[in-house]
């Protein structure tokens, strides 16, 4: 049964859909690059694309980090809007020291404790979800930090962790049914099937979600440690694809499969790491203390803070940055400092944010598995920088909402899931919400648009050594991240 009123489609974009399917299954597969989905690694998957649709021009959220891609997920908006700005963020209401881990559930309930504006300053898809009669559930194999922050305040629906459930009477029903958790793998295989179990045997009965955030932990989990193609990584990459097939034979066999529209994406891709810069030895020359003791510059997940403000500091740790080879794109509010781009572009101008953002350099080489994209950061590989292969992720759908057999070039976002889920339940999205509605790919809606463009953005230092760009397409009002990078001169 659908709830609400339809929102009228954007001006000069008439549409015709009717939607039918009553649920929205989203499932993340955590780092999961385009280039992953063949018929040999991912057979379920790429049949699904077959007889669906495959987004080839999808952008994860910058920076292109779990829980700031969880947090724009939830609430349809970038950073500037919701205000969780990193895998590591600083808030001195909670610890003046150092940056807090949002992996931990337990430092965004300190956070949300301490701030008047609350965890996230943007209401969620559970939020709108609930006012409008219908219920979101999370069921999540990642982080506690990643599954709370999709739906934080348990709005009329639950979340489902194998650490924790809420609210506690979930928690009560998953113990109970599917007892002891498994442990943590590489490949993540039993945890990822333990959370799958759970959606179907407790979360699905007893929540009756309109809306399903599903989290699955690889293939992360397993390149962070092995590396991108190493043998385990494939392995992963086959673990959660076997969960891609078995979701649609229990959804055959629960005689759903008719009513699910499936969307299947990534937080973000992934890059092969060569080595990060000292940063420590960078910011030393600039420590010190403020009259209470505590730190005056600090630093975390790319960001820095110089917490008396002072200009000529920025501008000297920015200079000292650009001649740093292993530091990529640098962001300052409005591009305060010759030679950086402004938070807006990025869409990270948001009141909790640092004086300094920065991005690892990144080359399109390839590792010795021939997967383009190398990273100047620690660690075997991962994600988080402004390159391509970091920012380009996944997004594959297909249902009775879905056209079949298409490919979609238009450029599309992590953002876009929450006001496209409302759509179809035909629920008013809040004014909130950057992304838009993904009817392209919709029965009933427009051909694919043609009318989107690249715009490149330019800034260099007053001696042109240090030179970045930053590319974007723009489809409307929307503009979507393309890369950053830097060219330096001798």
């Amino acid at each position: 049964m659908r709830v609400g009123i339809d929102p009228p489609p954007p001006i000069g974009r008439p549409t015709s859909i009717d939607p039918v399917a009553e649920r929205q299954l989203l499932i993340v597969l955590d780092g999961l690059r385009p280039d992953y989905v063949t018929p040999d690694l991912m057979p379920n998957l790429h049949a699904l694309g077959e007889r669906g649709a495959v987004f080839t021009n999808h952008h994860s959220v910058y920076p292109t980090v779990t829980r700031v891609n969880a947090a724009s997920v939830s609430t349809g908006a970038y950073p500037e809007a919701h205000g969780l700005l990193g895998n590591a963020v600083f808030f001195p209401g909670v610890d003046p020291s150092r940056f807090l881990s949002t992996s931990d559930r337990d430092n965004l309930r300190r956070i949300e404790a301490s701030e008047s504006t609350g965890l996230l300053t943007a209401p969620t898809l559970g939020e709108r979800l609930q006012s409008a009669g219908a219920r979101a559930l999370v069921v999540s194999a990642g982080s506690t930090g990643s599954s709370y922050l999709l739906n934080y305040r348990v709005a009329g629906g639950g979340i489902i962790h194998y650490d924790y459930a809420l609210p506690p009477p979930l928690e009560t029903a998953v113990r109970a049914r599917l007892g002891a958790v498994p442990p943590a793998d590489t490949p993540n295989d039993a945890r990822n099937r333990y959370v799958v179990d759970a959606f179907f045997q407790v979360g699905l009965p007893r929540v009756d979600p309109a809306v399903t955030l599903m989290w699955l932990s690889e293939p992360d989990a397993s390149a962070h440690a092995h590396g991108i193609g190493h043998p385990t990584s494939n392995a992963s990459l086959r673990g959660v694809d076997a969960e891609i097939g078995r979701i649609q034979d229990e959804l055959r066999a629960a005689g759903l499969f008719d009513d699910v529209n499936i969307w299947v994406t990534s937080d973000h891709g992934f890059s092969t790491h060569s080595g990060g810069v000292d940063l420590e030895a960078v910011l030393a020359p600039f420590a010190g203390t403020l009259d209470d003791g505590t730190p005056r510059v600090v630093a975390g997940a790319g960001a820095i803070y110089i917490r008396d403000g002072d200009r000529d500091t920025i501008v000297a740790i920015v200079e000292a940055l650009q001649r740093e080879e292993r530091v990529g794109a640098i962001f300052t509010r409005e591009g305060q400092v010759p030679g950086t781009l402004s938070f807006d572009h990025i869409r990270w101008n948001h009141a909790r944010a640092a004086d300094i953002l920065f991005s690892p350099a990144w080359s399109d080489e390839a590792n010795a598995y021939g997967y383009a994209g190398t990273v100047a950061s620690a660690g075997v590989a991962g994600h988080g920088s402004a390159s391509p292969r970091d920012i380009h992720n996944t997004l594959i759908a297909a249902g009775p909402d879905v056209k079949s057999g298409i490919r979609i070039a238009s450029p599309t976002a992590n953002v876009d899931f929450a006001p496209t889920f409302l759509f179809l339940l035909g629920v008013d999205a809040p004014p909130t919400m950057h992304g838009r509605v993904l009817r392209e790919a919709l029965n009933g809606g427009p051909d694919e648009s043609d009318d989107w463009q690249t715009e490149l953005v330019l800034a260099e230092t007053a001696d042109g050594r240090y030179r970045v760009s930053a590319r974007m397409t723009v489809l409307g009002r929307h503009r979507y991240l393309d890369q950053a990078r830097v060219e330096r001169r001798r």
